[in-house]
This record gives structure tokens, sequence and C-alpha cells, in this order.
């Protein structure tokens, strides 16, 4: 959810660039009426007309497909793509941050990004120097609900990628130097990650509407809890969770169905099935207005953000909310750039997007603005969830979002490695494959009726967590003046994710 800081707007009407614009347009138009005086000629009108609208959709047929499972219950999926000798292998571990132990947060972050960084048999090096020679391309890492390790490679490099892929999945080193080197990147970075307005916004924001749910805590855990993780840590975390029967693998690109499959059984069919671990973490808060201020004396702008807690991604209401939700700030028709930067000058841009995840998800609008207009940037947000939760949105407003998304959609198919990720997504998140093959048909089937119901069921104006990040003093008395007099201010040093009242205790 985090963003690139964007400057204050300057383009309020009686700024310098807004009167620089008038002058020269003055000028110019100066120039052309005199010209046409001496001409006698007729002054010529700018053009009213609309922009045209977009082609109709090319049919997109998704590539063949099959899906098995092997004996030891890992899933793998095989996704023939011939157009470039490529192949893309995306494998998918069901645990990350959310199955972090109590009181080590941080711990799937640290596995997930040693994976690549030296298994039992080759050191951080070779791995890198192996498949630099290959011309092929790792990654690894974790998200809240998961971890990953990702190879690509040309064709005739196939093999070798897979035995590279289930080494560092399953033979780890855990070298003690490598997690204190990494231990330290991290740390570093977290320790200027907690003075960055927008990082800590998205943070903060993820604490309100999830509270101590793990969803709630950073996934990178905190300069205290990293540096409470240990290599037995580590490796209790993979071995409880790296286990073939909690894995999904796809295998994309220019292979058969046979070399998918018998590769994948070759390097992974002797893995043996274990118990996997289970977790019930506890329920997110209810929905529930609060007002978080959190002050950096030394900002020039208000760092916003306004959201709530929604719906998981199995949810069968997800593809209604979610064209609401980019309505309301999406590509294709998005009611807050129009009003807070077209109409208002009052930002560069603003944007709302739904982040549906395994156990639930939530509903975020964000945006940034001049300290001085803080309040009413707030108070503009703030009715535009509750007119999409009032009022029934227009034809044309639903039919730019569902041609945007609809039309982008071959965008995201279009190579091995864009193809593998869609197919995993579904199958994560249990999901039928055969949504891929229908997701325009059923992105355009979504009707104002239907948009109509999940908003009023599911936003709710009166409830919406709320954070600021920025000159506490100057914008706190526009808050009372619009109508927001219930709030907290937690000065920026004295933050603490970890604590109830986000505010450190003193010591």
């Amino acid at each position: 959810m985090a963003a690139a800081l964007r400057p204050a707007s300057g383009l309020a009407s009686g700024t310098p660039v807004r009167r620089a614009i008038r002058l020269a347009l003055g000028i110019l138009t100066a120039g052309v009426v005199c010209g046409a005086s001496a001409a006698s000629a007729q002054i010529a009108t700018w053009p009213t007309e609309r922009p045209p609208r977009p082609l109709a959709p090319r049919e997109v047929k998704f590539p063949p497909y099959e899906m098995r499972t092997l004996s030891n219950g890992m899933q793998v999926i095989a996704v023939l793509h011939h157009e470039q000798p490529a192949v893309s292998m995306r494998l998918l571990v069901r645990a990350g941050s959310a199955h972090d132990p109590p009181g080590k947060i941080g711990t799937a972050y640290l596995a997930g990004s040693l994976l690549d960084q030296g298994t039992t048999t080759k050191g951080a090096e070779e791995i890198a120097d192996d498949i630099d020679v290959i011309g092929g391309a790792m990654g690894t890492g974790s998200g809240s609900d998961l971890t990953f390790v990702n190879v690509v490679v040309m064709k005739d490099s196939f093999a070798v990628g897979l035995d590279m892929l289930a080494d560092v999945v399953r033979n780890p080193a855990f070298a003690a130097e490598e997690i204190d080197r990494q231990k330290q990147q991290v740390i570093s970075s977290l320790q200027v990650s907690l003075v960055d307005p927008d990082y800590v916004a998205n943070v903060v924001f993820d604490r309100l509407v999830y509270g101590f749910h793990p969803y709630g805590l950073p996934s990178g855990g905190t300069p205290e809890t990293l540096a409470g993780i240990t290599r037995e840590d580590l490796q209790t975390f993979h071995h409880r969770h790296f286990v073939p029967n909690n894995v999904i693998l796809a295998i994309v690109g220019d292979v058969t169905s046979q070399e998918a499959f018998a590769g994948a059984e070759r390097v992974f069919g002797q893995w043996p099935r274990a118990d996997i671990a289970s977790a019930t973490p506890i329920d997110p808060p209810p929905p529930t207005r609060r007002i978080v201020v959190i002050d950096k004396p030394d900002a020039v702008q208000t760092e916003i953000r306004v959201g709530q807690l929604a719906i998981q991604r199995k949810h069968r209401d997800y593809m209604a909310l979610d064209l609401a939700v980019k309505i309301l700030g999406g590509e294709g028709a998005n009611r807050l750039h129009q009003i807070l930067r077209s109409e208002r000058g009052l930002t560069y841009a603003a944007s709302a997007d739904s982040e549906a995840r395994k156990q639930s998800g939530d509903v975020l609008a964000e945006t940034n603005t001049r300290t001085e207009t803080t309040a009413e940037v707030l108070r503009l947000t703030v009715e535009e969830f509750a007119r999409l939760q009032r009022d029934r949105v227009s034809d044309r407003e639903l039919s730019d979002a569902q041609t945007y998304l609809a039309g982008s959609f071959p965008l995201r198919i279009e190579t091995p490695n864009d193809i593998a990720t869609q197919v995993l997504s579904v199958v994560f998140f249990e999901l039928p494959v055969e949504e891929i093959e229908t997701f325009r048909e059923r992105v355009l089937a979504v009707t104002p009726d239907d948009v109509q119901r999940v908003a009023r069921q599911y936003i709710r104006p009166d409830r919406l967590s709320i954070v600021l990040v920025g000159n506490a003093s100057e914008f706190v008395p526009q808050l009372r003046q619009v109508g927001f007099t219930e709030f907290e201010v937690i000065p920026i040093e004295q933050l603490d994710l970890m604590s109830a009242t986000l505010r450190a205790e003193e010591r």
C-alpha cells in the first residue's frame, strides 16, 4: 500500500504557477485577437467534443493448463506458453508474517529474504553466480500470508533452474553471518522508514484497522523484535511450514505438461509430507471511528489515510466491492482525483484501493496535501465515502471502471511470469482457475445495483479509521472547524506500533 512521496500541490488558484499560466494565455490570446482584427478574420474556437470511446475489446484466451497433486500433497500447475523460449517457476508456501511466532514479528520476512543467501550445499555468491551463468533470475521473499521463490530461465536451462529452486526451498542454511547481515540491513532501513511520513501513515493505518491481528503488525518486524529472532527461530519456521502439502508450484512457459510434471516429480517427489502447523489468529476489531494524528513538526505536507475493514479475497462480493472502490479512487473512474485535484487543486494525486487477503481485507483511500489544506481534504474524502455508500453510481462511472479493468486484463497474462502470478493467486485463494478465463465476463456482469448493494453493506462512513501524519500544530485547529473533534495526537518519536495506545510507555 506504500506509495512514493509526492510534493505538495502548487495548483491553487492564487499560486505563481497558475498566475503565470493565465498571463501566458492572456498574451497568446491578445496576439491572436490583434492578428485576427488586422486580417478581419473570425477567431476559431477550441474543440469541445469528448475524447473517443475505447475500442471494442478483442478476444483473449488463457493458454492451456493442467493441474496435478503429487503423492506428497504438493500442488503443481503447468501452463503451456510457447511464444518465448523461457520458463517461469513460481513457488508459494502458505505461510507468511501472519504465521510469525508470538513476540517474533519479522520471522517470515527474514526467512524469506534469506532463502537464496546460502543453502547447505552452496553459498550465497555461488547461487548468484550459477543463476547468472544460465542467464536466469531468482527472487525470494514473503508477504502477510505466503513466502515465495521465483526462478526464470531459458528453456534449455529448465532442469538446472528446477534444481536451484528445490535447493533454496528445501535446504536453506540460515548461516549466522547472513542472518546478522540481513538483520542489520532491515533494522537500518526501518530506522529510516520510521521517520518517513508515507511509511508511518501506512503502518499506523494497518494497526487501526486490524488491531493486533497479524495483518495489523509490521510484516518486516520492528528493530526490537528483529533483534530477538534467532537462527533456531528461522529453522523452526522453515520446518513447520515448508512442507510439500503446504506448497503450490506453477511452471509456465515453453515446456510440455509432461516435462513440467516430470521435472517437479524429480526434484520434489521425495520431499516427505508432514503435518501442517495450524494457527488461529485473533479476529480484527470491528470497524470504529478513530482518528490518529502523528505529529511531525518539520513536515510541510500531510499524509492522509482513510479506510476501514472489508472482506477477504474469496468472498462472493469481492468483484462488486472492488469495482465500487475503483469508482471511488481507482483507474478508469476516480472520484477522489476528480474532486481533490481536478476541481479543487488540493493535491497531485488521490487514490483508493481494496486489499483482500486470505483472512480479511480493507479499503484504503490515500493522498497528501499542503499542511494548510489538511482538514479540507479530509472532509472531502470522508464525504466521498459517504456518497459512495448513499447514492447509486452512474452507468457511465461503472462502465469506465469496468472498461479499464477488463481492458487491462490482457497485460496481466502477457508473459510467463505474469501468467504464473495469476494462476498462483487463484489457487492460493482457493478459487477455481477457470475464474481467470472468465475474468472479463465477470467484470462486465456487475451492475450499478450490485455496486449500490455492496457499498451499502460494507462501506461505513461513520466508522472510518483515519491517519494524518504532518505538522499537527498547524492543522489540528482546522479539524475542529470542520467537525472532527475527537482525535489523538502522538509525537512521531513516541510512536510504538506494538502498544495498544500506539504511544511508547514512559520509562
